[in-house]
C-alpha cells in the first residue's frame, strides 16, 4: 500500500503546484461597459459611424496564459443606432442587415495567434445575415483583472478588424456622380470590451 499512497501525494504535489493560469475562467460581458462600433465610408467623402447598443457573450481565458481565450458574441442587429432614424431603419432593413430574419451578428473565436504581451490575435468566425466568414481580430489586452467597488473582478480589452460587407451579402448600394457610390464596400469594426468573472 505504501507505493499508491506515495504515487497519489506526488500527483496530489504536481496538481497543487500548477500555476494559477493553469484554470480557465469565465467572464461574462458587461454590456453596460462595451461598444461594438463600426466606421464605413459615406459618399467617398466622410465617414459614418454607428454603434450596437445590445451586446452579449462569455470569454474564457486563463490569467496569464493569452493563448487559452475563448470569445462567444452575439450583438442584436436591431440595436444599432448612428444617431439618425431613417438611416437606423435603412440599416435593420433588407438593404443591409434584415434584422427581422437575422436578428443576431455572431463572432465565435477559434485560436489565437501572435500573442505577446497585452496584445494578440485573435481568429474566429463571424456571422453576418447568416453567412459566416473567418476574420482576425486584433486585440490589446486583456488588462490584467481589477476589482470594482463591488467586489467583482474585471478585464478589458479593445479589438479590430476590416471586412468587406458584400462578404456577408450586404450588397445594397446607390452610383452617384463621377461613378462614386453612396456607401463604401470596406467597414471598419471597432470593439471595447468590459468583463465581469463569472462567480461559482
Amino acid at each position: 500500500m505504501r507505493q499508491p499512497t506515495r504515487l497519489f501525494v506526488t500527483f496530489l504535489t504536481l496538481i497543487l503546484a500548477l500555476p494559477a493560469w493553469a484554470v480557465a475562467e469565465t467572464w461574462t460581458i458587461d454590456p453596460a461597459h462595451t461598444v461594438a462600433g463600426f466606421t464605413v465610408r459615406h459618399m467617398m467623402i466622410t465617414n459614418v459611424t454607428g454603434v450596437f447598443e445590445a451586446t452579449k457573450g462569455t470569454i474564457e481565458y486563463s490569467a496569464g496564459d493569452p493563448s487559452s481565450i475563448k470569445v462567444d458574441v452575439t450583438i442584436e442587429a436591431k440595436s444599432v443606432n448612428t444617431r439618425i432614424t431613417r438611416r437606423d431603419d435603412d440599416l435593420r432593413s433588407d438593404n443591409f442587415f434584415n434584422a427581422e430574419r437575422f436578428p443576431t451578428i455572431a463572432f465565435k473565436s477559434k485560436r489565437v495567434q501572435n500573442a505577446k504581451p497585452g496584445s494578440l490575435e485573435l481568429v474566429g468566425d463571424l456571422t453576418i445575415r447568416d453567412v459566416t466568414k473567418e476574420v482576425v481580430l486584433k486585440v490589446d489586452g486583456p488588462t490584467p483583472p481589477i476589482r470594482d467597488p463591488q467586489g467583482n473582478r474585471r478585464v478589458g480589452a479593445a479589438a479590430t478588424t476590416t471586412i468587406n460587407r458584400k462578404d456577408f451579402n450586404i450588397n445594397y448600394n446607390r452610383v452617384i456622380e463621377a461613378g462614386g457610390v453612396v456607401v463604401g464596400d470596406e467597414v471598419k469594426i471597432n470593439i471595447e470590451i468590459e468583463a465581469i468573472e463569472k462567480k461559482g
